[in-house]
């Protein structure tokens, strides 16, 4: 035992640094609040699929689509397979307005707590400054009745939303939409489409410094390129300037960087490629 004693404790040392590095990655993973919005794997063959690619980045929370299309209790098991959370959900606003009710159900079913509008149909969206404020207030008035049930709403933007209506004196819509809403209503900011909508993503975040819930990391492919993925990039492969981007990003508040690409050829790539490229260059203590 006096000879085995020293050779087993050496053994056990040399164990555990050779399992340090990795297990340092994987608790600096669960730090950083990435996630991944799951329309980006909307064309992998099943949800269970989906969510694999997910784990295997080493992504542990998503943004679901409505309900993926299947019950609350599969959606749930199938998380909870791949130690997965859904920390919020893309809810169309016809939904909301037609079923609150059942959508809250249905995401407090699964622990999702925070309800996304995520676009607006052509006939929904107002023609001018008037109707961006009215729609906010719509939007404050279904935040407080989600707050009295334990819920958040946010609002994620596009392009058309960051045109000056008539009678803005100057504003974009979406902020005229969150004037009306009030500090009730959370802002999901869709960086590349704030960029191609020829606005700065950093200027943005500092207006809406406090009430952003989350940002859409992607990219935009250099002007022409990319056209079979309309135009877009795996994050930190285009042309957004991250190193001023994700500082701003922090100022502001921003509690989930959620990964997105609206279609991509390769989805577990795009996922993979966006996860490692957060994993390096948010700091330990981003987000949450």
């Amino acid at each position: 035992m006096t000879t085995a004693t020293p050779r087993l404790l050496a053994a056990a040392a040399l164990v555990l640094l050779t399992a340090l590095p990795a297990f340092a990655q994987r608790a600096d993973n669960r730090a950083k609040p990435i996630a991944v919005q799951m329309y980006t794997l909307r064309e992998v063959a099943s949800l269970d699929e989906q969510l694999k690619i997910v784990h295997d980045a080493g992504i542990r929370a998503v943004e679901t689509v409505g309900t993926q299309d299947v019950s609350s209790k599969r959606l749930k098991r199938l998380l909870a397979k791949y130690s997965i959370k859904a920390i919020s959900t893309h809810a169309q606003l016809t939904n909301l307005r037609r079923d609150l009710d059942g959508v809250v159900a249905f995401n407090k079913a699964v622990g999702t707590n925070t309800l996304v509008v995520p676009y607006l149909a052509k006939e929904e969206r107002p023609t001018d400054a008037a109707g961006w404020i009215a729609l906010g207030k719509e939007l404050g008035g279904i935040a407080d009745k989600l707050r009295a049930k334990g819920m958040t709403l946010a609002y994620h933007n596009h392009d058309f939303e960051l045109a000056e209506p008539a009678g803005s004196g100057g504003k974009t819509g979406l902020e005229l939409l969150f004037e009306g809403a009030g500090p009730r209503l959370q802002a999901e900011l869709d960086l590349a489409w704030i960029a191609r909508a020829g606005h700065d993503p950093v200027a943005l975040l500092g207006k809406f410094r406090g009430r952003v819930f989350a940002v859409h990391a992607k990219d935009n492919a250099p002007q022409g390129q990319a056209k079979d993925e309309d135009g877009f990039a795996a994050l930190g492969q285009g042309v957004l300037d991250w190193n001023a981007i994700l500082p701003a990003a922090e100022r502001a508040g921003v509690r989930w960087y959620i990964l997105e690409h609206d279609h991509p050829l390769d989805p577990a790539a795009v996922v993979k490629t966006g996860a490692a490229y957060l994993n390096q260059h948010l700091p330990a203590g981003a987000g949450r």
